[in-house]
Formats: structure tokens, sequence, C-alpha cells
């Protein structure tokens, strides 16, 4: 067997022919953003085998007892590369893993931290998605799109504690705050608040940087959820895609904005079941157009607002 390296891409020869798997070049670097607390920063980008599917945020809280992660990433290798950096970090065990919701980029990397004896807590609702055809096609496709670092292997992982309504996990005396607040974002999303450290881990409540993904969000209780996370004060927001915010307020507002325009755009043509496109075409996009991810989301994001406001 040889090999060449060719750009992002190895290309390895043999007797059975050539393959081609992109080189691993992804690294994680964990930022302190409060004493105790760090996070990683995914692309600002649609997940593909060269980035590994890097493009959501994880975070997590060093305390005496042990380390607690908010989200698992979208591959096993970066949450590989994850456990790896928090080693660096701390001697302290990996204890528990909190699923912010079910989205494909956050919880790929979940065996890796079920392998290592971390107690993996999600929101209730998370059992149906788990147990739905999307869930299940939507692996067999990112198989193939992630491919080699999603693949086979690559296993959807349940909870060990569902979450109903809320909890206060303590963990060496350190409390986390685990609140429900889908449907939102996704139905079974959670958002985790350390007060300690006065630090928010949002999930995809909290968008930075890049256009929100809308997909089937539930946009009004996405409104209500943000309103529920400016009445915790948090210091430090560190939302589930952008670099974390010491502004929270400012920053929560962009996606505040960006939902109300989609809803005030989509409002008039769902009620009176005039075109989408018609609607789409009308409304005025310049704010929004200049950001990362607007032509790959942004029109999606508003027929999805659409069809819901329908069905409201």
């Amino acid at each position: 067997m040889m090999w060449i390296l060719m750009g992002s891409f190895i290309f390895f020869g043999g007797t059975h022919g050539q393959t081609i798997k992109p080189a691993d070049t992804i690294q994680l670097k964990p930022v302190q953003v409060a004493p105790h607390t760090y996070f990683v920063r995914g692309f600002p980008e649609l997940g593909s085998s060269v980035n590994q599917n890097f493009i959501s945020n994880a975070g997590f809280v060093v305390t005496p007892a042990g380390v607690v992660v908010v989200d698992a990433l979208g591959s096993p290798i970066l949450a590989q590369k994850l456990i790896a950096e928090i080693k660096k970090i701390t001697n302290q065990k990996i204890v528990a893993l909190i699923v912010s919701h079910y989205h494909a980029d956050h919880i790929y990397g979940l065996q890796e931290f079920q392998k290592i004896g971390a107690k993996i807590y999600a929101q209730g609702e998370g059992r149906n998605y788990l147990s739905s055809e999307t869930a299940r096609q939507r692996l067999i496709a990112s198989r193939v799109d992630f491919a080699p670092w999603v693949n086979a292997n690559t296993r959807l992982i349940s909870a060990d504690v569902w979450i109903d309504q809320a909890m206060n996990l303590n963990v060496g005396g350190v409390n986390f705050f685990i609140s429900r607040v889908g449907p939102a974002h996704a139905p079974e999303d959670l958002m985790v608040y350390v007060p300690s450290e006065k630090v928010l881990l949002a999930g995809d409540l909290v968008f930075r940087g890049r256009i929100p993904f809308v997909g089937n969000a539930d946009s009004k209780g996405w409104l209500i959820a943000l309103d529920e996370i400016e009445r915790l004060n948090p210091n430090i927001v560190i939302p589930g895609h952008g670099n974390y915010s010491v502004k929270p307020a400012e920053d929560i507002a962009f996606t505040r904005n960006y939902l109300k325009y989609l809803r005030e755009s989509m409002t008039s043509a769902a009620i009176n079941m005039d075109p989408f496109e018609d609607a789409y075409k009308q409304t005025d996009w310049s704010e929004y157009e200049g950001m990362p991810l607007f032509r790959a989301a942004n029109r999606m994001n508003a027929y999805n607002v659409y069809l819901s406001i329908q069905a409201e």
C-alpha cells in the first residue's frame, strides 16, 4: 500500500485499485470562556467529508467531580478529538453529556462518550426522533455525505436519562440547571445554565455569524425560548453555532430579529394562501444575503415558516 497527499485528500493505491480519503486536517481548539467553562467552535459552513461535519459547537465545564459536556459534535472522530482535548485540560473524567437537541451535527459523536462511561441526558421528545424514519434516512445519507468519518459503525444513541420538564444536575457542587424549552428550534430543545459560571449553553436556540437553520422549527416557540434566555441574564452565552457571546442581549437579538422577519414576511401570504414564491421574491433579504449559508438555508427557512404559519 502506498499513499500520496494531494491537497485535502489522500489517495490510497493498492492491488484493489484506488480509493480517496479526505486528509484528517481538522483540529479542535477549546476556548476558555469562564473560570471552568470551555467550548469548541464549528465552521460556518455545510457539513462535508472535508470538515468531518464539524459545523456545530460543543461546550464543557470542569468540576471537582468530573467534566460535564454539552453536545457531542457531528461525527465520532470529532468526539474522539474533543475527549482528547478535554484530557489535556483536566485529569477529571467526563461524567455527563447533555444533548441540546437531536440534530445530526450535535449527536453523531455520542457513541464515543458512551464508550467512556459518560451518562447521557436528553429531553424526552428525543425518543420520537430516534425511532423516526427521518433519523434513519438521515444517518444513511450521512454515511455517504460525511464518509469515512460517519460510516456503518456510526450509530444513533439513546439517552440514559430522559428529561421531561427540567432538572438540576449537581456535579462536584456545581449546579447545572437543565431547562426544557422546546418545541422551538427542535421539539426536544434543552438549554443548560451554570449559575456559578454565569454561562448559558444554548444549543441551536442561538446562532451567531451565520443564517440560522429553521428547518421544521416552531418559530413562535423559539421566540418564547429566547425570552426565557434573557430572563436568566447570563454573562456568557455559548450558541450552537458561531462564536461565544459576551453581549447576550445583542446577540440573541440577531436570532430573534431574523425569526420575526421571516414570520412578518410570510404571514400575509400564508394566511391568504398566496403562492410562496411570490412572497419570497417580494421580500427584501438584503440585510441577510451576505451572511454565511444564506443561499443554502434562507429559502428553505422562509418556506418552512410559511407552512408552519398555515398550520398554527
